[in-house]
């Protein structure tokens, strides 16, 4: 039972889906987690020690924006993109195969030639990290399909072991290349701002940052300015792994971390900041984000403003 893992000062979530299914969430207080659901149900605070009730009123799933699907493919609700019709067709030269992801992320971008980076790096990004997951889904829905069609049976037996290792590459699959991904669009973001970089050069104790600039060859001169250097890390979900960061590139007091994650916890962000390290987050999920916070984020646009500053240095 759910009341029985509850602890004192927990918060409960409880929702009900279309069908009366009843959906039970417990999260600790003061995490993320909370912040993100309470952001999600429309609460601006912790409601006191009450229940509390909000009507959700949406025309369809279409009207979930990034940080909502976000937050809910966490808790292992899937969203149903409208329009995979219109995608299906895109990902059929594919057959029953899954591609590189880098591949997977050009054709996600070829095929949005309306969305340039030029116009609004953030609005691009997520654009195109949108079309790329709903054409990533439809794939693997089409590939899940035929492997479960085939079935799982050896010699006559079920083959138990063989289904839980399909199920599981699944699962990281998914998670691997979502992290993939988001690298791959952020290079193509640093392109159309042309804006040198470097993805995953070593620096100190063979510490590899997701992206340095303008180069490692510039981080290794000792001649080098080192405030014309940026060191950014690329966390699709931040939880507790943000300090991983914190000793990857010893010649920049600060360090710069973009994350897709909404409503992480103002306890977090203030020991990010405590820390030295700015955490980039797209604009429009930092709504989810506490008024207080929102004044200290830095967006994808500002962040590249910034490194364009610094290249003028150099």
């Amino acid at each position: 039972m759910v009341t029985e893992i509850m602890q004192e000062g927990n918060t409960l979530f409880l929702a009900k889906r279309p069908g009366n299914e009843l959906i039970f969430v417990v999260v600790p207080a003061g995490s993320t987690i909370e912040s993100q659901l309470l952001w999600l149900f429309g609460f601006d605070e912790q409601p006191d020690l009450k229940f509390t009730a909000q009507e959700y009123v949406g025309d369809n799933d279409a009207t979930l924006d990034f940080a909502a699907r976000f937050i809910l493919d966490e808790l292992g609700i899937e969203f149903e993109d409208p329009n995979a019709n219109n995608i299906e067709a895109i990902v059929e030269r594919f057959g029953l195969v899954f591609p590189k992801t880098v591949d997977f992320s050009d054709l996600a971008r070829l095929t949005l030639p309306e969305v340039d980076a030029r116009d609004d790096a953030d609005q691009a990004l997520l654009a195109w990290l949108n079309h790329e997951e709903a054409m990533f889904r439809q794939l693997e829905k089409k590939i899940v399909s035929e492997r479960l069609r085939a079935g799982f049976v050896v010699a006559e037996s079920v083959d138990v072991d063989g289904f839980l290792s399909f199920s599981l590459s699944v699962q990281n699959r998914r998670k691997s290349r979502m992290g993939l991904s988001f690298e791959n669009h952020l290079s193509a973001v640093f392109r159309q701002h042309e804006i040198k970089f470097e993805r995953g050069c070593v620096t100190e104790r063979g510490n590899k940052p997701d992206f340095l600039f303008p180069a490692g060859r510039n981080y290794h001169d000792p001649l080098f300015p080192s405030e014309a250097l940026t060191m950014l890390a690329a966390k699709s979900t931040c939880k507790d792994r943000w300090r991983q960061v914190l000793p990857e590139a010893d010649r920049l007091p600060q360090k710069h971390l973009i994350t897709l994650e909404p409503a992480i916890s103002v306890a977090q962000t203030a020991q990010m900041e405590e820390s030295n390290l700015q955490l980039v987050v797209p604009l429009s999920i930092q709504s989810s984000y506490a008024d207080t916070q929102r004044e200290w984020l830095m967006s994808l646009k500002g962040f590249l403003e910034v490194v364009s500053r610094r290249h003028i240095i150099n």
